[in-house]
C-alpha cells in the first residue's frame, strides 16, 4: 500500500507542474502603446509605454503606471495612429528646446516642443511626458 502512495503522490506531482507549465505558456502579455524619445536640451528622456500598465523609464526596470495615466496614453496611441500611419514629420523652428519621437504600432511620428502650439493631441503628448516622468519615473 506504501508503494501504491509513492506512486499516487508522483502523480499527483507530476500533474501539477504540468498544470504550472501550461499556465506559464498560456500566459498573455501585453503589447507596447508605444515609446517616446526626447532630445534636446536637458537630459534625454525614453519612456516605454504598455498597454498592461507599466512604464520603462530611461531603459529602466517596469514601473507601475497609474489608472489616469494608462487612460491617457491608450486614447494618445489611438489619436496618433493616423499620424503614426502618414509618418508626419515636423521639422525643428528656431525657437525649438526638444524634439519628441514616438514609434508606435503602425510607424513613427516626430516634432519639436513648439509644434504643440497647433497640434493639440501633441500638446497632450507632451504633458503625458512630463507626468510620467516626474510621477512613476521619479
Amino acid at each position: 500500500m506504501g508503494a501504491l502512495s509513492s506512486s499516487r503522490l508522483a502523480a499527483a506531482t507530476a500533474l501539477v507542474c504540468l498544470a504550472a507549465a501550461l499556465s506559464a505558456c498560456l500566459t498573455v502579455q501585453s503589447g507596447d502603446l508605444f515609446l517616446i524619445t526626447r532630445t534636446g536640451a536637458g537630459s534625454r528622456l525614453t519612456l516605454l509605454v504598455n498597454d498592461g500598465g507599466t512604464v520603462r523609464c530611461n531603459g529602466g526596470a517596469a514601473k507601475p503606471l497609474p489608472d489616469k495615466l494608462l487612460l491617457q496614453a491608450r486614447d494618445l496611441a489611438t489619436t496618433l495612429d493616423n499620424d503614426a500611419k502618414n509618418r508626419l514629420n515636423i521639422p525643428r523652428t528656431a525657437n525649438t528646446v526638444a524634439v519628441y519621437t514616438v514609434k508606435l504600432k503602425d510607424g513613427t511620428i516626430s516634432f519639436p516642443d513648439t509644434a504643440a502650439r497647433t497640434h493639440s493631441e501633441l500638446a497632450q503628448l507632451e504633458l503625458l511626458a512630463v507626468q510620467i516622468a516626474q510621477g512613476p519615473c521619479a
